[in-house]
């Protein structure tokens, strides 16, 4: 079965409303011919609506970095899903490696925000990948394994098919070192036989998983000429318009 490829952007916390103004101005017209391709940005939350604007009259899809998973209350410096919702996001972007290392989520905490995202009718992208301590002790399956089983924990098969998994090994995250296309393509492959064993094979077909970690316009191709790798969640080389929009043209 063949999946539409999807790229996503992941800003992080860069870029002013100016800035991403510039840059959704440089990136549409690079764009604007792609017919095979979906495009994800997920800005921070104050340039949320900024993009919304900027993205009108195109197909440029949008996505938040992170939320709580309850709906409102006394959460300080909080996000909720309806709050993403209201400025028209369509994606949210769950267990990314720095929420899980940096600010400490844990996999039940990421459980919730997958299932408030769906009961919300937001599509999660959720994160999964191990650490370079990991690796190097040959934990890379049981960890990937581990925190599938746990972040997907009582949701619905109906609705995993639309949602989209990336795997991001934590140690090529932002350090310039990639994981080879081998590793990729054997994580990927964990990740959807995973995906077959507990939902099926129809679901496993459907679900489109990506690779991220120092993805660049330079590799980028070699990446999505493997089977099973459907796209890529891009941090810094998502920063340029040009090199985006060169990194949806593999």
């Amino acid at each position: 079965m063949s999946r539409r490829p999807l790229i996503a952007a992941n800003w992080k916390m860069h870029k002013t409303c100016q800035e991403a103004r510039t840059f959704m101005a440089e990136l549409l017209p690079k764009i604007a011919d792609l017919k095979e391709v979906d495009v994800l940005v997920c800005p921070p939350y104050t340039l949320i609506s900024t993009v919304d604007q900027c993205r009108e009259g195109s197909k440029v899809l949008l996505g938040a970095q992170n939320m709580y998973h309850e709906n409102k209350g006394a959460f300080t410096g909080e996000v909720a899903p309806q709050m993403l919702k209201d400025l028209n996001c369509e994606f949210v972007i769950i267990g990314h490696s720095e929420r899980r290392w940096v600010f400490g989520e844990t996999d039940e905490t990421i459980n919730k925000k997958v299932h408030a995202a769906i009961a919300n009718g937001l599509i999660p992208v959720l994160c999964v990948g191990e650490k370079l301590d990991e690796r190097e002790k040959n934990l890379t399956d049981q960890v990937i394994l581990n925190q599938m089983e746990k972040n997907l924990a009582g949701v619905s098969e109906d609705f995993i098919s639309g949602m989209v998994i990336a795997y991001e090994p934590v140690w090529a995250i932002g350090t310039g070192k990639n994981a080879t296309t081998k590793d990729a393509k054997d994580a990927i492959a964990l990740i959807r036989e995973f995906v077959h064993s507990k939902f099926g094979q129809e679901v496993a077909e459907k679900v489109r998983i990506l690779y991220g970690g120092s993805v660049k316009p330079e590799n980028v191709k070699t990446y999505m000429e493997q089977e099973g790798i459907d796209g890529a969640l891009v941090g810094g080389a998502s920063l340029e318009a040009d090199s985006f929009a060169k990194l949806t043209r593999f």
